[in-house]
C-alpha cells in the first residue's frame, strides 16, 4: 500500500484500537471509568476515526474483556473492567512518570530461561512479555534489567507458569568488559534515541505555536492531546531506564520527556473540558 492510498478497513481498525486505547488511559479513567458510545463515536471521529471502526474497535476490546456494556443516566455506554484498569494503571506509572533512570548500585537483575521446545508458545510469549517489560536480550536464553524489575520478571514468569524453566538472580556486575558496550548490544539503545528525537522534532512547531497563542480552540486541544500520548505511550515502555552513567552523553530521553510534559501542561486541561461535554 501506498502512502497515497487509503488505509484499508483492517489498517484503520488497528488504528482505531489503539487510538481508543489511548483514550481510555488518558480520558475514561478520568471520567469515573465509564464512557458514553455515542461521545466516544464522535470524540474519537474528531480525531480523525470513522464510526464503523470505532465501534469495531470498541467490540474487540470488549471481547478482550477490557469492557463490559452499562447504561448511565439513560445513556448507552461501557465501563472498564478491573482487568482494564489495572493494565492501564501499571501502563500510567511509565507514559505519564517515564521511566526513571535506575541506580548503578542497585545492580542489576538477571533472568536465563531453559524452556523446552513443547512450550515453545509460552517461551515466546514471555519472551515477548519480558522485552515489553524493559529487558534486553544478552544471550540466546538470558534477558538482562535493572535490579529493580525482578519483581516483574518473576510475577510474567509466574503468570505462564514457566517457574521451573527459569531461573532469576540478582546482582552487581564485576565482569571486565565495558558494560556501556554490552548494554548498547543488549538493547536497540541507537533505535530508542532516534525515537525520542523525532518525537521532540515532530512536535516543536505544535509547542510554539500554543504558546505563542492566548488560549487553544477546545476540540483541536482535545485532538493535539490524544495524538501526542499516543504517539508518546509507546516509547517509555521501549526505554528500559538504564542508569544515566552508562547511556552516551546526548541521550534524548529527558529532553523528550521535558518536550511531553511541557505539552500535557498545555494541552491537557482544555482537552479533557471538551471531552467532558460528551457525557452526560
Amino acid at each position: 500500500m501506498s502512502r497515497s492510498d487509503p488505509p484499508t478497513t483492517t489498517s484503520r481498525t488497528r488504528i482505531s484500537r489503539t487510538l481508543l486505547v489511548s483514550f481510555l488511559g488518558a480520558v475514561v479513567r478520568r471520567r469515573d471509568d465509564w464512557m458514553p458510545i455515542a461521545g466516544v463515536v464522535e470524540l474519537m471521529r474528531q480525531a480523525g476515526q470513522d464510526a464503523p471502526g470505532v465501534r469495531t474497535a470498541v467490540f474487540r476490546l470488549k471481547q478482550r474483556g477490557w469492557l463490559e456494556s452499562q447504561s448511565r443516566a439513560g445513556a448507552r455506554g461501557y465501563a472498564l473492567t478491573d482487568r482494564a484498569s489495572a493494565v492501564l494503571a501499571q501502563g500510567d506509572e511509565v507514559i505519564w512518570h517515564s521511566r526513571r533512570p535506575a541506580d548503578l548500585a542497585d545492580g542489576w537483575c538477571i533472568v536465563n530461561l531453559s524452556i523446552p521446545e513443547a512450550e515453545r508458545r509460552k517461551r515466546d510469549q514471555l519472551r515477548t512479555h519480558l522485552a515489553h517489560l524493559g529487558f534486553g536480550n544478552v544471550g540466546t536464553a538470558m534477558w538482562l534489567a535493572p535490579a529493580r524489575m525482578r519483581a516483574a520478571a518473576e510475577g510474567a514468569i509466574g503468570e505462564l507458569g514457566m517457574d521451573k524453566y527459569a531461573a532469576v538472580f540478582v546482582g552487581a556486575y564485576v565482569g571486565s568488559r565495558d558494560l556501556t558496550s554490552l548494554l548498547y548490544e543488549s538493547w536497540d539503545l541507537a533505535a530508542i534515541d532516534d525515537s525520542y528525537r523525532a518525537f521532540i522534532d515532530d512536535h516543536e512547531r505544535l509547542v510554539a505555536e500554543l504558546e505563542s497563542r492566548p488560549a487553544v480552540d477546545p476540540e483541536q486541544a482535545f485532538v493535539h492531546y490524544l495524538r501526542v500520548v499516543d504517539t508518546w505511550r509507546q516509547l517509555p515502555f521501549r526505554d528500559p531506564g538504564l542508569p544515566r552513567e552508562l547511556l552516551a552523553a546526548d541521550w534524548s530521553g529527558p529532553a523528550a520527556v521535558e518536550r511531553f510534559e511541557r505539552l500535557v501542561a498545555l494541552l491537557e486541561g482544555p482537552a479533557l473540558a471538551h471531552a467532558a461535554r460528551y457525557w452526560p
